[in-house]
């Protein structure tokens, strides 16, 4: 058989076509995987910091002043791996009910209230707890820092 009609048999049959496709498609396929692993996982250390805020807020509506435990509440013991949680900043204050501006840090002086409340006073506490977290990356991305903070925030008003 000669050389050339050998080619045109070669070029002609479609042997291996599948494995070629498969070849090729298989790393597109992997880094939308990792992609998706990473951004999920990522997404899940924010809920966890969210999640963390707001469970040392809500302590913190009925002990506004007990930072200790407020900072216990919303410090996550299992965290995952290649994150970390520093220690949560806690705020607390007393303002007006009604949203006002007025706004007194750790109630030494309390705001001066103008409208009467439903229990004779109108102040309320306001717990505020931060959260954040380094996070770092399977993979190094192009465009993206493979390592960067994540924040969490919760604030709840308790009853005076």
């Amino acid at each position: 058989m000669k050389f050339t009609t050998r080619i045109r048999v070669l070029c002609k049959a479609n042997h291996g076509a599948s494995l070629m496709e498969l070849a090729l498609v298989t790393p597109m396929l992997l880094l939308l995987v990792f992609g998706a692993l990473d951004l999920g996982r990522g997404y899940y250390v924010y809920l966890e910091l969210v999640n963390a805020a707001h469970a040392g807020a809500e302590y913190g509506s009925l002990h506004p002043s007990d930072t200790a435990n407020i900072i216990k509440a919303a410090t996550k013991p299992n965290e995952p791996p290649n994150v970390t949680f520093p220690a949560p900043t806690v705020t607390y204050g007393c303002e007006c009910s009604d949203g006002g501006a007025t706004y007194s840090l750790n109630c030494t002086s309390p705001p001066t209230c103008t409208a009467s409340g439903t229990r004779g006073s109108n102040k309320v506490y306001r717990v505020q707890v931060n959260t954040s977290a380094v996070y770092t990356t399977f993979l190094p991305w192009s465009g993206i820092p493979s390592s960067f903070t994540l924040y969490g925030s919760a604030t709840i008003r308790g009853n005076y």
